[in-house]
């Protein structure tokens, strides 16, 4: 697939991309879209505002952040990043997030940080496997909702984190692509990852047959 990665500009790119996100999602609720002027005025103070674009023209990717700080350091945060059902599993993801680094860099940042779901295996592998970040804080209910526990991932712009030694692993079941996907198997993992991260960063993910793996560097919380 040809994909060109760009700023979005202009009104009717915002609102395309407004629409791509609910869409993804499938957000029918009016509180949970994006403003297309709030993205005209990251896209002009510090933050990221990307599309990517195939080869009739037609926006199948979108990712949007802004720069933030947390204890002096200067970071860049990335809110969301959404593929169109028809270009997922080429690459569109990747592109997007390195053409957002790309642009972290651009402000001073040095690393970039997101959340995501913590049970979603195709997205720890992306994030983990891929990327080569980290998640250095367990949210749980980050949304307030009763369903949202998510992991806090840092992802170093300079290269990729280098696993030390000094490991503990986490499992659980799986199936379908989801870890502890009933109730009581959840509850476990839930409290295990937030016992984990109280003295480690999580490094990786891994599925092995009907078990997710859960490993956690040590020291380094």
């Amino acid at each position: 697939m040809s994909i060109v990665v760009r700023d979005l500009a202009g009104l009717a790119e915002w609102s395309a991309a407004s629409a791509l996100y609910r869409h993804v999602f499938g957000y029918d609720q009016p509180e949970f879209g994006i403003s297309p002027r709030l993205l005209a005025a990251l896209g002009e103070n510090s933050g990221s505002v990307l599309g990517a674009f195939d080869a009739s023209g037609e926006l199948v990717g979108f990712c949007y952040g802004f720069s933030a700080v947390d204890r002096g350091e200067l970071y860049h945060y990335s809110q969301a990043a959404v593929v169109a059902p028809s270009a997922q599993g080429s690459g569109v993801g990747r592109r997007l997030k390195q053409a957002q680094a790309e642009t972290a860099r651009a402000t001073g940042a040095r690393t970039m940080r997101w959340t995501f779901d913590p049970y979603a295996l195709r997205n720890a592998h992306f994030n983990f496997g891929v990327l080569g970040a980290t998640a250095i804080r367990f949210l749980p209910d980050y949304y307030d909702d009763g369903i949202s526990d998510r992991l806090l991932v840092s992802w170093d712009l300079s290269g990729p984190h280098v696993v030390r030694l000094g490991c503990t692993s986490v499992t659980a079941p799986a199936a379908h692509g989801i870890a502890a996907p009933g109730p009581a198997d959840r509850a476990v993992l839930r409290d295990e990852l937030i016992e984990q991260f109280e003295t480690g960063r999580l490094v990786r993910v891994a599925i092995r047959e009907d078990q997710a793996i859960y490993t956690f560097e040590q020291g380094t919380a």
